[in-house]
């Protein structure tokens, strides 16, 4: 494996493509896991205007591997020679991978959610609330369903939301009925509660007060005013960190083949958070 990533004694490359990239925290984070697992090579950002220009740039500089962002998760599946089962199944890919010039696409997203959830409970005949109706709404549902799990969804926008629950088996609500929501886990898989709209919150209190598990998606804040509520009233929180730190660590599987450091993966993560928050 190292022979194939390194011919030549040439660095692997890896690299970040979306629009914009520069918030992003999986550069310091891939990079510290590059050089505690002995690789020779940088995980670099780049911004992108041209998803199919980038893609042709993976073959021609011989790019190892792609973390794929927003917005090019879907568009990106028709650029590539081979998409994997689970990727097909959530419609996304988030993950590249140049195997000798044949690009292959993953989608790691619901492989960060299912570890994420199953370092804390099990998933198996439990019942879930999911807000939302994007692309992490499919990669959760995809994780949640694919371990026995029930799901419901609630989502602002009823024709995504009726369709993702056809399509997955379950049920869908409007947000007007979300006070009166139970279930074992809650789920926040939108945007909400994100800096700078640190202190929004994608439901009302008692209902995050409802729940014994209360996961969210976002990751920037690592503790959001939904987890703080929901710690508060006793239940355990999944912060966004855990699912960020584990679809990384499947993404160098992946690339390298090997183990990934994941604890060292996280601390970093967290370190660049209270960095940014000391600075401003």
């Amino acid at each position: 494996m190292m022979e194939a990533m390194e011919k030549n004694g040439e660095s692997m490359i890896l690299a970040l493509f979306g629009n914009p990239v520069s918030q992003s925290l999986s550069p310091c984070m891939h990079n510290r896991a590059l050089r505690l697992m002995g690789l020779q090579g940088q995980y670099v950002p780049f911004l992108v205007d041209d998803l199919a220009g980038a893609v042709r740039a993976v073959r021609a500089l011989h790019i190892r591997g792609v973390s794929v962002t927003i917005p090019f998760k879907e568009e990106v599946m028709g650029l590539l020679d081979e998409i994997d089962e689970h990727a097909r199944s959530i419609g996304s890919v988030n993950t590249i991978f140049n195997d000798g010039q044949i690009l292959k696409g993953f989608n790691t997203d619901w492989k960060g959610i299912e570890t994420a959830l199953l370092g804390k409970m099990e998933i198996r005949e439990k019942s879930f609330v999911l807000i939302g109706s994007g692309g992490t709404t499919r990669a959760a549902l995809y994780a949640v369903c694919r371990n026995g799990g029930k799901a419901v969804i609630v989502s602002r926008n009823e024709e995504k939301g009726q369709a993702l629950a056809k399509e997955f088996g379950c049920e869908w609500q409007s947000p007007g009925k979300s006070g009166r929501l139970a279930g074992d886990c809650l789920i926040n898989t939108t945007s909400v509660g994100m800096v700078p709209q640190g202190e929004q919150i994608p439901v009302p209190e008692e209902t995050a007060r409802g729940f014994h598990f209360v996961m969210d998606a976002v990751y920037n804040p690592p503790e959001t005013r939904l987890l703080r509520v929901a710690r508060a009233a006793g239940a355990v929180t999944i912060s966004g960190v855990e699912m960020f730190v584990a679809q990384g660590a499947e993404q160098l599987r992946i690339w390298t083949g090997m183990e990934p450091p994941v604890r060292s993966m996280k601390a970093v993560v967290l370190a660049a958070f209270r960095n940014r928050k000391e600075q401003g």
